[in-house]
């Protein structure tokens, strides 16, 4: 494998981010299983970051698995496919994971037990296709950013033809406590992996590609490395364990010495980061002529019975996952989807897989570990542990003086919230909800700021619509007028006329 100058790790590693206890075992050391199908899928019309994908079957088909339930409905959507054969039964709203509670949009399907794939498309040798056609290929696959951010990964794929990429980055950090299913992807379809990422790099016309793993998962770690021997254009960085290490700015710095700007792209520095799941997905679609249709899933959580990670089709419910893992031993005091960090809390355990969804986690009353914030003591804690520099307190202060405005001006907008200001807090001090809070209401403010500015727009408009119209009026009647005159004027001179013919002097 050829030499790639990297920036050392450790003097990169500024006082930022916190060690969280890991809690990784024993679902990261057990080979993951399929988790079967369901009674019933439900697929959310809402899994990718743009606008929710438009249904393009009935109530009462019947489709193959890999069939497209929905197409994309906007530059930052993905279509749906049938993660089963089965029937269409239900087009409406359906119990979701979402901060809100709030139900979305779903087609559901219920299984008929025969797993049938309708018609697939591979290609033997997909590193030999243009750019254009793997990104197109990704983009009808259904492929999103499988780390959690669910962003059409074709976009992705498709920046090299505006920026000059020279680097990707395969993220295999997974530096969220409890979640291991991108540990045991790496451990056990590490070559899969490694051809998808090398498609990546040949989408974007880029020439090297940096792996970066946590030194956490040694066993990922010497698998990868494997894979990407005879690649030497690929080179697998171990790198401290830190949350939150995953975070696309923490990574992109700690590999390459580059920080991307404040609120700029990584494709502005010349990086695009993807993690080692969509890389997977990418593969098999470009390989099998597989969309996306499932993915691996942790479950855990000292609530679960026997934790595992599980491979799941997109649409299973979270009771159908516990039950894979022997049910649950005991209420759990909450239910995340995600990790415990920048997950969302459900109390529904029908709410089904997304294609972003990593983890689900039943969290017993000692691991979740709540008690009555208090009052801030300026210890300063969060803001060493700020992966991007912010001051949390200050920013808390702010707003709950409710000076927005001032507390987007200290970086508000930059805010991860990865979690890890109040993870550290001594007096447990939400802070990740006051900064989600603010954001949102500083959202709220925009739109109410452009919805007056449209209505303000629209009244001058109108105004100036009226006034033309009367101008335009006036004119007409001025101008009728004057035409008036003028045929009166003419009518006496002809008769003037007339008259003196009649009567010459």
């Amino acid at each position: 494998m050829a030499h790639i100058v990297i920036p050392p790790i450790r003097r990169l590693l500024a006082r930022w981010g916190v060690h969280p206890d890991a809690r990784k075992y024993p679902a990261a050391g057990l080979a993951s299983l399929d988790a079967g199908l369901p009674p019933q899928l439900v697929v959310s019309l809402s899994q990718q970051a743009g606008a929710p994908a438009r249904p393009v079957v009935r109530v009462g088909d019947h489709v193959l698995r890999g069939a497209l339930l929905a197409e994309a409905s906007g530059a930052v959507s993905a279509p749906l496919h049938a993660p089963t054969s089965g029937t269409v039964i239900a087009i409406g709203d359906a119990p979701m994971a979402h901060p809100s509670g709030l139900p979305g949009a779903a087609i559901t399907l219920r299984p008929d037990g025969l797993d049938q794939w309708g018609e697939r498309i591979g290609h033997p040798y997909p590193i030999t296709l243009s750019p254009e056609e793997i990104a197109g290929r990704v983009s009808a696959a259904g492929i999103v950013g499988m780390g959690g951010a669910a962003f059409p990964s074709a976009l992705k794929l498709s920046l090299g033809k505006r920026s000059n990429i020279d680097t990707v980055i395969l993220n295999g950090s997974e530096c969220e406590p409890y979640l291991s299913c991108d540990d045991r992807l790496m451990q056990e379809c590490a070559a899969d992996i490694i051809e998808g990422a090398r498609l990546i790099l040949r989408a974007t016309g880029a020439t090297r590609l940096l792996v970066g793993i946590e030194d956490n998962k040694p066993e990922a770690i010497n698998a990868m490395k494997i894979a990407a021997h005879p690649y030497p254009e690929v080179s697998v960085i171990r790198m401290p364990s830190r949350y939150p290490m995953g975070s696309e700015r923490q990574l992109i710095h700690t590999l390459t010495g580059i920080e991307p700007p404040a609120g700029g792209r990584s494709a502005d520095v010349g990086v695009v980061a993807h993690n080692v799941g969509t890389a997977l997905a990418v593969y098999r679609a470009l390989r099998h002529g597989e969309p996306l249709t499932e993915r691996l899933v942790t479950v855990a959580g000292g609530a679960v019975t026997s934790p595992r990670n599980l491979r799941v089709r997109i649409g299973t419910p979270l009771s159908w996952l516990f039950a894979q893992c022997g049910g649950l031993r005991s209420v759990p005091a909450r239910l995340v989807v995600g990790g415990p960090m920048m997950g969302v809390g459900v109390s529904d355990v029908d709410i089904p897989v997304g294609k972003g969804t990593s983890g689900v986690l039943a969290l017993t009353p000692a691991e979740v570990g709540e008690r009555e914030p208090a009052a801030c003591i300026r210890c300063g804690s969060c803001v060493t542990a700020c992966p991007v520099g912010l001051m949390p307190l200050e920013m808390a202060a702010r707003i709950n003086a409710n000076e927005l405005g001032k507390a987007e001006d200290i970086g508000l907008g930059d805010c991860l919230t990865c979690g890890a200001c109040g993870f550290v807090c001594p007096s447990r001090i939400p802070l990740v909800q006051y900064f989600a809070h603010a954001r949102g209401e500083l959202r709220a403010r925009d739109r109410d700021r452009q919805r007056l500015e449209r209505v303000r727009q629209l009244t001058e408009a109108r105004a100036e619509r009226i006034e033309r119209a009367a101008r335009e009026k006036a004119e007409m009647h001025a101008r009728r007028k004057a035409e008036r005159a003028a045929a009166a004027e003419a009518q006496a001179r002809a008769k003037e006329k007339a008259e003196t013919e009649e009567n010459p002097a």
